[in-house]
């Protein structure tokens, strides 16, 4: 439930109310029983925290060796690729069955 801001048209008094959405707004000033007016108010900033907030921030050791792995695996696994693709530009595509360029070249 939001916080509306009222400001009194008569006295001049502004003050805070906590109500629900589907309340009618607030018509008279609790000190001088004059007209109010809802006034726009800037709200509240929201801020998450707790556990699962910017995760990858803080990563435990072992995800981040466990990331440098991988990524050497994939390094290696581009240079055999690499080889392949000269066997295939030769003609001798290990991945042909009739000879021909297989490899998109």
């Amino acid at each position: 439930m939001p916080t509306y801001d009222y400001e009194c048209q008569k006295c001049g008094h502004t003050f805070e109310h906590f109500q629900s959405f589907s309340e009618p707004d607030l018509k008279k000033c609790p000190q001088c029983d004059g007209r109010l007016k809802r006034l726009i108010g800037m709200g509240a900033g929201i801020i998450f925290t707790g556990s699962g907030f910017h995760e990858t921030d803080y990563r435990k050791s072992e995800y981040k060796k466990q990331a440098e792995k991988e990524a050497a695996a994939a390094r290696a696994d581009a240079s055999e690729n690499k080889s392949d693709n000269k066997a295939c530009k030769a003609g001798d595509c290990p991945l042909s069955k009739d000879g021909k360029k297989c490899c998109g070249e």
